[in-house]
């Protein structure tokens, strides 16, 4: 029993006190690993989960962004304003970006593009056929409306259902037009 003990404090105590050739390989990995984590496809998956996790990022808002050698460039738009300027500080802080290029248009304040806004969203969302779509956290169809007019963004899984989306966005009244960016993934949920 007394054997036992010592060989398994023997066994806890020897990496705190002499790391050696297993120390050294581990921060070889690191070192591996980071070079990795500076990868645009890494920086890449690390931007799309920062914008997805933003607090005020809605349905009625559209991030979108690429990484080219470090650099982040950021478009689309925002009702909130604030939500600009908290996509751009929350990029800014991943390790390996070097620069963020912030181009997210802030759509200006109206209240009649804020009523299209709700009535799209019950015109899309109301449907059996895309009711799917808006549950959760994060709807995959967003609804751009911008003085009268209407772009919808994200993505669907049939063409149907992106025709239907447009069908249903262009019954509401005082839409002026509608443009349908939905992209059809062929995937079922």
């Amino acid at each position: 029993m007394k054997l036992m003990r010592i060989v398994l404090l023997t066994m806890l105590i020897q990496p705190i006190l002499a790391p050696g050739p297993l120390g050294a390989r581990q921060g070889m990995n690191h070192q591996k690993g980071g070079s990795a984590r500076n990868s645009d496809e890494w920086l890449k998956k690390e931007v799309r989960h920062e914008l997805l996790t933003l607090p005020w990022y809605s349905v009625f808002d559209n991030l979108a962004y690429s990484v080219n050698n470090g650099e982040v460039n950021l478009s689309g738009q925002v009702v909130n304003p604030t939500l600009k300027t908290d996509a751009e500080n929350a990029i800014k802080h991943i390790e390996g970006v070097e620069r963020v290029n912030n181009q997210i248009e802030v759509l200006p304040p109206s209240p009649m593009d804020d009523q299209v806004r709700r009535a799209e969203y019950r015109a899309i969302y109301g449907q059996d056929l895309l009711a799917r779509y808006g549950v959760g956290n994060l709807q995959s169809i967003h609804i751009i409306v911008k003085n009268g007019h209407v772009t919808l963004e994200g993505f669907v899984d049939t063409q149907q259902e992106k025709d239907a989306a447009a069908l249903y966005a262009k019954s509401v009244s005082n839409v002026f037009s509608v443009d349908n960016h939905l992209i059809v993934t062929g995937q079922n949920r």
